[in-house]
């Protein structure tokens, strides 16, 4: 493993360490940690920035090319630490929380989120951020923002909707439900639910296939499967078309013809 970043100046008084790791393996999985466990993982100002500049590097590496989201310890992250205060203001912090959503949302690498414990408030909801999701047993998506007389944020109001249906997801949100992992994978608000023994042997499975797969064509998708639900099918069909015509003239699509046509696997990192 290779850090490429491991530290801030702006660090919380009682952080030893940074809020947030990034490491990036040979393979180019990027794994972003947030790293505050004696709180689970909660947020604050320093952990948002530096989540953000890490985003920011990592789209900037031509090393990666998929990143791992988790969290230290036995949660992913327990939402906002409302023990601290909200810097700046208000509207400021939220829309710096919200920046950071749409970093991992727009973000041209798949992003696989690997949830153990609870997922809570934004927490939960910054976990559905990403492309894939992967929840342990004992993981908790915790939709609990009107048990604490707040409106919906991280995203969630766009998010769950399109994953479970909007019927569920305002029984989620109104009950302020605390959803389970296996529960999640059952009605489709994560990909998987795993045992928690196994939740590392998956994301590592996953993260070398798409790794090892074709990065160019991995954004696009991403990028169109992203605008399906605002696009009219007229529009989806030629956005495929230009997409398409593109593909065939890159690296990657020869190279997975040639493959094909030799009955070996693609080697897309030559490309």
């Amino acid at each position: 493993m290779t850090e490429i970043m491991n530290e801030s100046p702006e660090k919380s008084p009682d952080a030893a360490e940074p809020e947030v790791l990034v490491e990036v393996s040979d393979a180019g999985v990027a794994t972003v940690t947030l790293n505050r466990p004696k709180r689970k993982n909660g947020l604050n100002k320093a952990m948002v920035d530096q989540a953000i500049d890490a985003l920011e590097a990592i789209w900037g590496d031509d090393r990666c090319r998929v990143v791992v989201l988790t969290g230290a310890g036995t949660s992913f992250c327990s939402g906002m630490d409302l023990s601290e205060r909200i810097l700046p203001d208000e509207m400021t912090f939220m829309r710096r929380v919200g920046h950071l959503c749409s970093l991992l949302h727009d973000l041209p690498l798949p992003v696989i989120a690997k949830v153990r414990g609870g997922a809570v408030g934004y927490g939960a909801n910054l976990a559905l951020c990403a492309d894939l999701v992967v929840a342990g047993d004992t993981a908790t998506f915790g939709e609990i923002f009107a048990e604490r007389g707040l409106s919906i944020d991280g995203g969630g109001s766009w998010l769950v909707p399109r994953l479970v249906g909007l019927g569920r997801a305002k029984e989620i949100m109104f009950l302020a439900s605390r959803v389970s992992g296996p529960e999640a994978g059952e009605m489709g608000l994560v990909n998987r639910c795993v045992p928690d023994a196994e939740l590392d042997a998956l994301v590592d499975d996953w993260a070398g296939r798409l790794a090892d797969g074709p990065r160019r064509a991995l954004s696009v998708i991403k990028q169109q499967l992203n605008k399906s639900f605002e696009r009219s099918f007229a529009d989806a069909i030629e956005s495929e078309a230009v997409a398409q015509a593109l593909s065939f003239r890159s690296k990657e699509s020869r190279e997975g013809a040639k493959a094909f046509f030799e009955k070996r696997t693609p080697d897309f990192r030559s490309c």
